[in-house]
């Protein structure tokens, strides 16, 4: 009997077995309470790595050369000083926000993070599972390009490089370097990064945007390759990984959710606005605030032609005290700020449109007054979710009200969600309306009725695209191979982005299961691309989307608006 041989893998097969593997090893290492980098577990994640390829990370394959985009995107969303730490502790909130410690944000990412001693890194992570494996992804990343570093610092015969002399001579110096010796320095660093001149004095540039938050590159790469080196020369220091039995404990359990929804909703029955139906809308903190408020709060203080004018003007760093007085306005006119102060980092506002004048909203939302008058919506603005915070989040959200005996239900009359996601099939800036959110990695789908169509988008120059969405893991877990695989099978899928499975599954739980909110909750997707992973240069590591963002986040916003303003 002859046995035909199976068939080979292909590359979206094999790079599927390496995301589930490094997402049950993560998960195991996280069970288990630490591991060592370098050691069998760190190499089981660092194989998984090197299969998938990750297009984030560009050259993480590359023995020698070091990725200089994959390290930007990196280190801002790792605090400032993580490159020469030995130990990271990744934590709960645990009352470092008490202690001496200085707080470090990093550029990217809203998580508190604290330098205990020249040694060790403590990462406070309050936003569940999804957080943990964005963090020690990142980190392998940053260890595989420590390690290439330390290759380059040193000589066949095992002595350092003459550049790495002369990079110790500037660290120890300070870090810092006049105009007349930085081209020189930088052509030492690219010889230990195995880059050009050029690619180098870029990442020096990019690097230099972020200062306030990163170390510089000269000290990035000093500090990677020093405690790389130390591991070698002095084995019984190596570098080590944690997780504190207080963070085990707590993943999973929708305690900072739950903190954060009855703040909520403790406002909400105080101010006596329980009656109102609430509009929920997942969006950055500042475009329902300027569409709303801002025609209004600058009338004779600036000039602009319409209201997407009047956002890339109010997205510029020099209009700051232009942003602060459309605040101002806002919260003369009916919108109240809740601070997060529950861990989860998403701050909320309500807009209680009762206080709004619909004759002073613009042009471009097309509204109906007497609506607006009779319904009084009550409008409840989430700052964006991370991964499986989603669930959480939205989960307690929609959950009943319990207080003094009692249990109340949210009177929860839509949810909308404005988003960024990667596109697989335009380009940056233009707009994506899911149909159904798939989950990756699970056999979890969610169809969806979006309220929200292709045709309301269509006919204002951003191209529109509706379709299938695929949820992922996380943005540093994807290739060419498998997003390929997901836009060229029958699954037909339009982008990515992390939250909308989440947010459905706790939708449909509260709505179908529970029946927290009536079956009939209008729900709306509608993302814009901040990035096409599938196309060279156009990643999320390739730098930012500026500008090209504004138009695309307020058109979403603006038909988000008109959906409750109008009685339809």
């Amino acid at each position: 009997m002859n046995l035909v041989p199976s068939p080979p893998l292909t590359r979206a097969q094999e790079s599927r077995v390496a995301i589930e593997r490094l997402y049950i090893t993560m998960r195991h290492l996280f069970n288990r309470g630490f591991y060592k980098p370098s050691g069998v577990s760190g190499e089981e994640i660092r194989r998984a790595l090197l299969t998938l390829q990750p297009e984030i990370y560009g050259l993480v394959g590359d023995p020698q050369r070091v990725e200089l985009d994959g390290l930007v995107y990196v280190m801002d969303r790792l605090p400032k000083g993580i490159e020469s730490c030995r130990i990271i502790s990744l934590a709960s909130r645990e009352g470092f926000e008490h202690s001496h410690f200085p707080v470090l944000v990093p550029a990217k990412r809203r998580r508190n993070c604290f330098r205990i001693d020249n040694e060790q890194m403590v990462i406070e992570v309050t936003n569940g599972r999804s957080e943990i494996y964005d963090i020690l992804t990142h980190l392998t990343f940053m260890f595989m390009e420590a390690d290439k570093i330390r290759r380059n610092a040193f000589q066949e015969r095992g002595s350092r490089t003459r550049e790495w002399e002369k990079l110790e001579a500037i660290v120890q110096s300070g870090g810092s370097v006049n105009d007349d010796e930085r081209e020189l320095a930088l052509m030492y660093l690219s010889s230990i990064l195995g880059r050009t001149f050029e690619e180098t004095q870029q990442a020096y540039q990019r690097f230099d945007e972020n200062a306030g938050t990163n170390s510089g590159l000269f000290q990035i790469i000093y500090g990677l390759g020093s405690v790389s080196i130390r591991e070698l020369v002095e084995p019984k220091i190596a570098r080590e990984i944690n997780f504190t039995p207080m963070l085990r404990e707590r993943v999973g359990q929708h305690l900072y959710g739950e903190r954060w929804a009855t703040r909520i909703k403790q406002y909400i029955w105080e101010h006596n606005l329980q009656d109102r139906p609430v509009h929920v809308i997942s969006a950055n903190p500042h475009s329902v605030m300027n569409c709303l408020y801002g025609p209004a709060a600058l009338t004779g203080l600036t000039t602009w032609d319409n209201l997407y004018d009047l956002a890339l003007k109010l997205s510029l760093p020099a209009e700051r005290d232009l942003r602060k007085q459309v605040t101002s306005y806002a919260k003369e006119h009916g919108m109240h700020i809740l601070e997060d102060i529950a861990g989860t980092s998403l701050l909320v506002q309500l807009i209680d449109t009762a206080k709004l004048d619909p004759k002073k909203l613009p042009t471009e939302i097309m509204h109906e007054a007497k609506h607006i008058r009779e319904t009084k919506p009550l409008l409840l603005v989430m700052d964006y979710a991370f991964g499986e915070q989603a669930f959480e989040t939205m989960d307690e959200l929609l959950k009943p009200y319990e207080h003094n005996e009692l249990t109340d239900p949210l009177n929860v009359a839509s949810i909308s969600v404005i988003g960024k996601a990667g596109i697989l099939t335009g380009g940056k800036g233009d707009l994506m309306i899911p149909t159904s959110h798939i989950f990756e990695g699970t056999a979890d789908n969610y169809p969806l009725d979006n309220d929200f169509s292709k045709e309301d988008f269509e006919g204002n120059g951003i191209p529109v695209y509706e379709g299938a969405m695929i949820t992922v893991l996380g943005t540093s877990l994807q290739n060419k191979d498998v997003l390929s695989y997901f836009r060229n099978s029958s699954w037909n899928a339009i982008g990515l982005e992390m939250e909308g499975a989440h947010y459905q599954k706790a939708i449909q739980a509260q709505s179908k299961i529970r029946g927290s909110v009536p079956a009939t909750v209008k729900v709306r997707y509608a993302y814009y691309a901040s990035d096409n992973p599938l196309l060279t240069g156009a990643t999320l590591a390739s730098g930012s989307l500026g500008t090209l963002g504004v138009k695309p986040t307020y058109l979403i916003t603006v038909k988000c608006l008109e959906k409750i303003f109008k009685a339809i």
